[in-house]
């Protein structure tokens, strides 16, 4: 199953640029583990998990008590092909954090990943219905987006049409449906929403993409070739531009 980005709902503040160094002396454990846990994510973002998991390791020696260093962790030794560690992170992280809707948002999304899209789907709920929790739509897009994983196309399509009611033009939102629509052989709705998703949104490659092959699959290969031109001039290092280039097929 894809991951999105909505999946691991941690806001950090990362520095423009993290250098590897010792903390200062003085610095509380957890302030240290808050450190080793922006390190941690900025190297996993630059796809080095040898360093990532070095410096989550760190956190977790400091705070190991801290839910959002468990949830940290876990995702790093999911990423790494440690399933056994990532499990027992996430659980760690679902205990610690029990009350933090983003905690468990993120531990949703591990369950999805796992082939438990039924305690995925309901912990998602949970995290919607959580007064805490600022926008139950992107829960929404999470629960549909696990089931749609699993299969179960028309309750994951209950599910992103429920978070365009909250936010009629959430990207995220638009983006699944219109995926969705396609993959259920319906190339003219999937058309439609990616012609609204680009009247209220900046492109993304994958909303390109989408439209590229939607129009192709409804004959129109002018906008299609439109849609391919756009994407490799504003996207050339995207995996769709490769695609294209690649000559894959609709």
């Amino acid at each position: 199953m894809k991951a999105l980005v909505l999946i691991l709902s941690m806001s950090l503040a990362l520095s423009a640029c993290v250098s590897d160094h010792e903390l200062a002396p003085g610095k509380s454990p957890t302030d240290a583990a808050a450190v080793n846990v922006q390190l941690a994510i900025a190297y996993l973002q630059r796809n080095n998990l040898a360093v990532a998991r070095k410096f989550i390791e760190r956190a977790l020696r400091q705070d190991s008590d801290s839910a959002s260093v468990q949830a940290t962790a876990g995702l790093i030794y999911e990423r790494a092909g440690q399933p056994s560690n990532a499990r027992h992170a996430y659980q760690e992280a679902a205990r610690l954090g029990k009350g933090d809707p983003d905690i468990m948002n993120t531990y949703a999304g591990y369950l999805c990943r796992t082939q438990r899209a039924a305690e995925g789907e309901k912990l998602f709920l949970q995290v919607a219905r959580n007064p805490l929790y600022q926008t139950p739509e992107v829960a929404l897009v999470n629960a549909g987006v696990c089931l749609q994983g699993a299969g179960n196309y028309d309750k994951a399509e209950r599910y992103f049409q429920r978070a365009l009611e909250i936010r009629p033009n959430m990207p995220e939102a638009l983006l699944e449906s219109g995926a969705l629509a396609f993959k259920r052989k319906d190339p003219q709705q999937a058309a439609e929403i990616v012609q609204r998703y680009l009247s209220v949104d900046a492109p993304t490659a994958a909303v390109l993409w989408l439209g590229i092959r939607a129009e192709r699959a409804l004959g129109h290969d002018g906008a299609a070739a439109a849609y391919a031109q756009r994407l490799q001039k504003e996207f050339p290092a995207s995996n769709e531009a490769r695609m294209i280039q690649a000559g894959v097929p609709r």
